[in-house]
C-alpha cells in the first residue's frame, strides 16, 4: 500500500508495507524502514539551489526577490527539520525539493519549461552514498514530483533510470501522483517559449534548428552583438534552471537529489544532465554529495558532480577547493557555465557557480544559515 501526502503537487514519500526478506530490500530502502539510532552529536547540513544562470538585482523586483527567497527558506526548512529529526537523508533531499518543484518560480514540476512542441518533459535522479544507490526518471510528461519518481526507482526498482512513458507506468503502479500535463503550464514560461521560438525563427534559413545556446551570443567575447534584455531575461532558464538538495544525516550519509524541467524549446527528446548519475548527481559517503544547475551537455561531457568527489577521494583536495577547481577552471575553460551545491562527511558546504547569480540557501553542520541569490 502506497500512501501520498495530501498538500501539493504529490508531496509523496513512499512507505512500503511488502513484507520481503530483509536481504531482498535495497539498502537505502532498509534504512528508511529501520527506526533511527542517530546521535544527536552527529553533525548534520543541507543545501539546496533553485538553479544558476542569468540572475542580477536588476533583473529581479524587490517582490521576486522575497518570493524567491521565502520559497528557498521554506525548502531549506522542510529538509532540515527531518534531518533534526533523524530522519535518513533521502526523505529530507526529497521534502524539501518537493517544495521547489511544487513553486512556479523555479524550472522543475510545476514551474518547468516548455518544449518546442509546447509541452513539458522532466527529469529527476536521486543518489543516496551509503552503497551509492540510485534512481533517475527522464523525460516524463504526467508524475506530479518526478523527484519523488527518481525515489521509487532507486528504491523500488532493480534499475537506476526509466524514461518516458516507461517510467509513466512504473510510477503510477508506485501509487505516485500522475497529473495531466497541462498541469505544469504557467503564462510566464509560455511567453519565454514564444521569444524563443522567435528568435530560433529568425535565425533559421541556411542553419536549420538550433538551440538558444548557439543563437544568443556569448557576452563574454566582447565582439559579438549584445541581443536586448528581454531576450536575455526570456533565456536566462533555458539552460540553466534545475533545482535540487544535498544533505548530511545524522546516520553520516550523504544524499543528492535534482529535478529539472530541462531547456527552453528543447527537440528531439533531449536529456540533459539532471538525470545523468555523476553528470547531474552525484553523493558517495566517503567524500561527497552533489548537485548541479548549468548547461547540461558541458555537466555531462565533464562529468562535472562525480569529478567533484573523485578530487577528494583521490587527489585529496577539500570540498572547497575540488568544487571551485572544476566549476571555475575546468568548467570555464570548457566554456560551459552553471554550479553546484555541495556537502561532505564532516558538514562542509561549498555552492560555488560561474554564472551571475544562483538562487541557494544552506544550513551547515554548525547551524549558520545561509540564503543568497547574486554574487
Amino acid at each position: 500500500m502506497r500512501t501520498l501526502l495530501p498538500n501539493g503537487l504529490g508531496r509523496a514519500l513512499l512507505t512500503s508495507t511488502l513484507l520481503v526478506p530483509l536481504l531482498l530490500i535495497p539498502a537505502s530502502k532498509a534504512d528508511l524502514q529501520q527506526p533511527s539510532t542517530a546521535n544527536r552529536d552527529v553533525p548534520i547540513a543541507i543545501a539546496i539551489h533553485g538553479g544558476a544562470g542569468t540572475i542580477t538585482k536588476a533583473n529581479l523586483t524587490t517582490e521576486q526577490d522575497a518570493a524567491y527567497r521565502g520559497k528557498l527558506d521554506e525548502a531549506l526548512q522542510a529538509g532540515y527539520t527531518l534531518l533534526q529529526q533523524g530522519r535518513d537523508g533521502q526523505e529530507a533531499v526529497v521534502a524539501a525539493i518537493q517544495i521547489l518543484e511544487e513553486s512556479p518560480l523555479f524550472n522543475a514540476g510545476k514551474g518547468a519549461v516548455y518544449t518546442y512542441a509546447g509541452e513539458h518533459e522532466l527529469d529527476a535522479s536521486i543518489m543516496h552514498g551509503k552503497h551509492r544507490t540510485a534512481g533517475a526518471v527522464a523525460g516524463v510528461k504526467t508524475i506530479a514530483s518526478p523527484i519523488a519518481a527518481a525515489q521509487a526507482v532507486m528504491n523500488e526498482s532493480e534499475h537506476v533510470m526509466l524514461s518516458g512513458s516507461g517510467a509513466e507506468t512504473f510510477a503510477s503502479e508506485q501509487g505516485l501522483l500522475m497529473v495531466p500535463n497541462t498541469t505544469f503550464n504557467t503564462e510566464r514560461r509560455w511567453q519565454a517559449l514564444q521569444k524563443a521560438k522567435a528568435v530560433i525563427a529568425r535565425d533559421q534559413g541556411a542553419q536549420n534548428h538550433r538551440t538558444p545556446a548557439q543563437i544568443i551570443p556569448d557576452q563574454s567575447t566582447p565582439d559579438q552583438s549584445t541581443p536586448d534584455q528581454s531576450t536575455l531575461l526570456a533565456f536566462q532558464d533555458y539552460k540553466f534552471g534545475t533545482v535540487g538538495a544535498v544533505v548530511l544525516d545524522r546516520q553520516g550519509n550523504l544524499v543528492a537529489g535534482t529535478s529539472t524541467g530541462g531547456m527552453t524549446a528543447k527537440r528531439y527528446g533531449r536529456i540533459g544532465d539532471s538525470p545523468v548519475i555523476g553528470a547531474g548527481t552525484f553523493a558517495d559517503n566517503q567524500s561527497c554529495a552533489v548537485s548541479a544547475t548549468g548547461h547540461g551537455e558541458y555537466f555531462i561531457r565533464y562529468q562535472v558532480a562525480a569529478d567533484i568527489c573523485q578530487r577528494m577521494a583521490y587527489a585529496g583536495l577539500s570540498l572547497a577547493e575540488a568544487a571551485d577547481t572544476v566549476i571555475n577552471k575546468v568548467l570555464v575553460e570548457a566554456s560551459g557555465s552553471g554550479g553546484v551545491i555541495a556537502v561532505d562527511s564532516a558538514g562542509h558546504i561549498a555552492m560555488p557557480f560561474n554564472t551571475e547569480g544562483m538562487y541557494r540557501a544552506s544550513i551547515d553542520a554548525k547551524g549558520n544559515k545561509t540564503i543568497r541569490i547574486y554574487r
